[in-house]
């Protein structure tokens, strides 16, 4: 009998090298992502801005993949020309968009011709601020089309192997990066005086990111190779077509669904949480920022624990119901809790909550999609639920300014902010999360998806 080729992906050492490539980059766009989110009270005192610019320029960061469709166009592109050149692809344009967002908060903007210009329109809504958004916007697209593409290389390389324990450690790595930008940004800016700062220094981690997505690229050259000569079939081409199959999906829209409602409870919820924390304890942005920071860490840890348990034992939508309770009781403590009883502790305790609800809903819910869709469309699936998750994104942190200013209106300094409607808000996401993950697991259930089912093939 004729020996089996060897593939590259069945080498342990090879694929889990492989996995730490993808992971960096995206530990370090995780950074970039938030290196600006502990600086909310100083960007207000320091550039001008307020809590509905502030809010907006959040909100920034998914416009294009919203509106412009990118991120469905990601997809298409991702199953078109494969995994490693949309990677490059995708850090490329991160580069370029985190570049422009450093310039807007650089000294080196104040007083120029373009500031000037900038601030002929929109006078309500700071030069600074405009710019920024646009590379925000820009660095939006490559983030996110790095998040589709990390996903279909992670399934790509771990297919009938530890799938959901790999996204778990790369899901990990990437959150690795939010702890250690909310303790890194404050300080650097404190230690130069300048808010631009933290943000050139991550600037400088996307470009060794962007060398990780540059090596990788050479693995899956190798691994495309091998397939080729084992003789696997290819995979059958993606038509613009497959896309009214997913939107056309109770299920796929009913996790699309759960996606969008329970990270726009967690993303824009850490563009507010430092603030937050300052107005709620009364104590410094960096105190805030580092109480904030250990949030990750609990996901960071449980995420592969949950990952593994998945891969052996399965139970992924109720994995997904559990963490969407959890999610709501983190936000109702924050939100209802008395200032007088409202401590360090009860602070600390809400974060650990939410954490392990990072844990739960991320380990479950990403290695669920391929059990939904057909694999020559999977690319586009992940894209397709970015997209609507995106949408989110894009509107619940410019929601959550707008709330800020006008339950504030007679507060001018930003360390004295209301959040109770901000947080009653997030906690209502949270609640319709879990009816979705109840219904859910009802058409599981019925239709026999998987879910609750071990990943790992016997």
């Amino acid at each position: 009998m004729e020996k089996k080729l060897l593939l590259l992906r069945d080498r342990a050492g090879v694929r889990w090298t492989v996995l730490i490539l993808l992971a960096s980059m995206m530990f370090f766009a995780y950074m970039f992502v938030d290196v600006l989110s502990p600086l909310q009270s100083l960007l207000e005192t320091g550039r001008g801005w307020t809590p509905n610019t502030y809010g907006t320029f959040a909100s920034s960061e998914y416009f294009l993949n919203v509106f412009a469709l990118f991120l469905i166009f990601a997809g298409v592109i991702l199953d078109k020309i494969g995994v490693r050149a949309t990677a490059l692809l995708s850090g490329i344009i991160m580069v370029v968009g985190a570049a422009i967002k450093f310039y807007a908060v650089s000294p080196a903007f104040a007083g120029t011709g373009l500031e000037v210009w900038l601030n002929s329109w929109w006078t309500s809504f700071p030069a600074s601020a405009k710019l920024a958004s646009l590379g925000f916007m820009i660095f939006g697209c490559g983030v996110e089309m790095a998040g589709i593409t990390v996903s279909k290389g992670i399934v790509k390389w771990f297919k009938d192997k530890e799938l959901a324990l790999a996204m778990g450690i790369e899901m990990a790595i990437a959150r690795l990066g939010v702890f250690a930008v909310f303790r890194i940004s404050p300080r650097i800016a404190d230690y130069y005086g300048d808010i631009s700062k933290p943000v050139l220094f991550v600037l400088i981690l996307l470009f060794i990111g962007l060398i990780c997505f540059m090596t990788y690229y050479f693995f899956d050259k190798k691994l495309e190779k091998q397939l080729g000569e084992r003789g696997d079939e290819p995979e059958e081409p993606f038509k613009i077509g497959d896309l009214g199959i997913l939107f056309t999906s109770k299920t796929f829209l009913i996790v699309s669904g759960l996606c969008v409602l329970y990270y726009s409870a967690i993303f824009p919820f850490q563009k507010f949480a430092a603030n937050m924390l300052e107005c709620r304890l009364n104590i410094t942005n960096t105190e805030a920022s580092d109480i904030f920071s250990y949030f990750p860490i609990g996901a960071m840890i449980l995420t592969p624990l949950l990952g593994a348990f998945l891969d052996r034992k399965g139970k992924a939508a109720t994995m997904l119901i559990l963490g969407s309770l959890l999610m709501i009781a983190c936000h109702m403590i924050f939100a209802l809790v008395p200032a007088a009883y409202f401590t360090k502790v009860v602070a600390y305790s809400a974060i650990v909550i939410l954490g392990v609800s990072f844990s739960l809903v991320p380990a479950a819910l990403w290695p669920s999609v391929p059990k939904l869709v057909e694999n020559r469309y999977l690319g586009s699936a992940y894209s397709v639920v970015f997209w609507i998750q995106n949408i989110g994104l894009m509107l619940f942190p410019m929601l959550i300014g707008w709330s800020l200013t006008v339950t504030n209106k007679d507060v001018a300094n930003p360390m004295e902010y209301n959040y109770t409607v901000p947080m009653l808000i997030f906690a209502s996401l949270g609640v319709l999360a879990f009816v979705l993950g109840i219904w859910l697991k009802a058409e599981d259930k019925k239709k026999g998806y998987g879910l609750e089912l071990p990943n790992i093939k016997k």
